[in-house]
């Protein structure tokens, strides 16, 4: 692969200082980048795949790319300069959809994700528990019980209530699934006479008494009564967030749900000048009582898609239609293999409504991305998409399916019709892969994510990876390693005629994923005039075999020119 070296203008020359020998010229820092990286093999993931040595940056963007000695020429005296000794250097990583807040609620909820059985969970309430006085609430980090626990199941009320009698317990899940206690239901109103939610349920056992377990709009009840954080609390939280995330390499992100105190925190960190992770906003508006009321929300101040900058950007609208694969709530084409009752899966409302609410996202600038997940919900959400762009074009809007886990090659075609992306997690099928078969038969399970035919039907750049974190976890070389051998932690390899090559794997975390917020001429690759995020890594990502891919390091994060993170 070539190494190039970008065109340079004016830069190193020398300026006469006054009052000095005329015969004397003393070079200035006029142009000098404030940094350089020498010593690298850079894959800058341009059109050629071209691998270099060397980056210049000033004022938070990338000067110029070539040689180690081409670039050091350029340093000027106040120039730092970053010998990287012959390690891997790829453009910042972007995660396309990820809950990055939860990475910095370490110290705020209970740590769910070391549970391996019921009593583990129960013992991680009962510690946290001690913490709390009486009444206060008790929150729990997001976990998947059915494939984490050995039981394979929710924790009940009456277990709860057992280790945390004194105190509210909310245990939330993936976003699906929640869990509350006894005391709990009881702040808000809930009992064994209270009707179920329109898309929703209060889980009841035979004897119609509640379970504790809520499902889908049910939900909505018990996390409405938690008390918020405080704006400090929320400012903490998400600053050790995002230096959570730069340690794997990641400079950007598309926040996957944000409610609107999340984006006034956001903005406040970005003016403050301590943000370290650009951030993408799906904003997720409260569930509206009607229409006229999503209206409102959707017309607001004037904002549409596209407002904000290089920290802080609004990238669309998010919705939710169906439930999960590993969740036993993907709205399905077929019955469920175990169903004897016709089920099919969960939609959280009417393919009528979804489309009136798309449609008014779309009348006022709007980009929308809708959660769906099973291949009925898809055929609903594109048959909706497919009526608004009758009203107004979507076809340069980049309308996103967001997981499309169970897409099926027709509905690709049609999504390329319509210029829609799909931004998919193929980390669910690390350690869920077996729960997924479970559900619906291996069969399904193999065809789960089906990355290769994606780029070959849609394209890569039509394309982004990303976790869903904290449901699965955030590390991308585990994510990338995936895609690229399709194996779960035991060896088992689901759908291996869906593996991918490295390179496509790093570029649905670069390249094409910076095209979720239509930044592909700002980043994504390592390219003169664009922004100076890359990662250093402790491996040469394309060369260590491929069962190491997963166990890459990030050594240095540099987001805008400035190193944010060094192991």
């Amino acid at each position: 692969m070539a190494c190039k070296l970008a065109t340079l203008a004016t830069l190193g020359a020398l300026v006469l200082i006054a009052g000095a020998p005329s015969t004397v010229a003393q070079p200035l820092d006029l142009g000098a980048p404030d940094l350089v990286l020498v010593n690298g093999k850079v894959l800058t993931l341009d059109e050629q795949s071209s691998v270099t040595e060397a980056i210049a940056v000033r004022d938070g963007r990338i000067l110029a790319t070539g040689t180690s000695a081409s670039i050091r020429s350029l340093a000027g005296a106040r120039t730092q300069v970053l010998d990287v000794s012959g390690k891997t250097v790829v453009p910042g990583l972007i995660d396309t959809h990820a809950h990055f807040k939860a990475a910095g609620l370490a110290d705020y909820v209970v740590n769910m994700s070391r549970a391996k059985t019921v009593a583990d969970a129960l013992e991680a309430i009962k510690t946290f528990a001690v913490k709390k006085k009486p009444g206060e609430w008790i929150v729990g980090g997001a976990w998947h019980p059915p494939s984490q626990l050995a039981e394979k199941r929710y924790l009940t009320r009456q277990e709860i209530d057992s280790v945390a009698p004194d105190n509210p317990v909310y245990l939330r899940t993936v976003g699906h699934f929640s869990m509350a206690n006894t005391k709990a239901l009881e702040i808000v109103g809930v009992d064994k006479t209270t009707a179920d939610p329109s898309g929703g349920s209060f889980e009841r056992d035979s004897t119609g008494d509640l379970t504790g377990v809520l499902v889908e709009t049910a939900i909505d009840r018990v996390e409405k009564a938690v008390p918020p954080w405080t704006e400090e609390d929320e400012i903490r939280q998400f600053m050790i967030a995002e230096g959570a995330l730069n340690s794997f390499g990641i400079t950007s992100a598309v926040e996957g749900a944000t409610e609107a105190r999340d984006v006034r925190i956001l903005q406040k960190i970005a003016a403050s000048g301590k943000a370290t992770l650009r951030t993408g906003l799906m904003f997720r508006p409260e569930p509206p009582a009607d229409l006229s009321s999503w209206e409102a929300v959707m017309s607001g101040n004037g904002a549409s898609s596209g407002f904000g900058d290089d920290w802080v950007r609004f990238a669309g609208i998010k919705i939710f239609y169906d439930g999960g694969m590993t969740l036993k709530t993907a709205l399905m084409r077929d019955v469920y293999p175990d169903s004897h009752d016709n089920y099919h899966g969960v939609a959280q409302q009417t393919p009528e409504r979804l489309t009136k609410l798309v449609s008014i996202c779309n009348r006022f600038g709007w980009r929308v991305g809708v959660h769906v997940v099973g291949d009925l919900g898809i055929d609903q959400v594109l048959d909706a998409f497919e009526a608004v762009d009758k009203e107004k074009s979507i076809r340069d809007r980049r309308f996103v399916l967001i997981h499309a886990s169970l897409i099926r090659p027709e509905q690709m075609e049609r999504a390329r019709k319509l210029g829609v992306r799909v931004d998919f997690q193929n980390v669910f099928m690390w350690d869920k892969a077996a729960t997924v078969e479970r559900f619906l038969g291996r069969p399904t399970a193999d065809r789960a994510v089906p990355t290769k035919t994606l780029i070959a039907t849609m394209g890569l750049d039509s394309l982004g990876a990303g976790t869903d974190f904290p449901v699965n976890p955030i590390n991308p070389f585990l994510n990338m390693y995936i895609m690229v051998t399709r194996k779960d932690p035991k060896g088992s390899v689901y759908g291996s005629s869906e593996a991918i090559s490295r390179e496509q794997a790093l570029r649905l975390y670069t390249s094409a994923a910076s095209r979720y917020t239509f930044d592909e001429g700002r980043k994504g690759t390592i390219q003169s005039g664009k922004l100076a995020d890359f990662a250093v890594l402790s491996a040469d990502y394309l060369a260590v075999p491929e069962e190491q891919i997963k166990d890459i390091k990030t050594d240095i994060t540099i987001v805008g020119g400035r190193v944010v993170f060094q192991r």
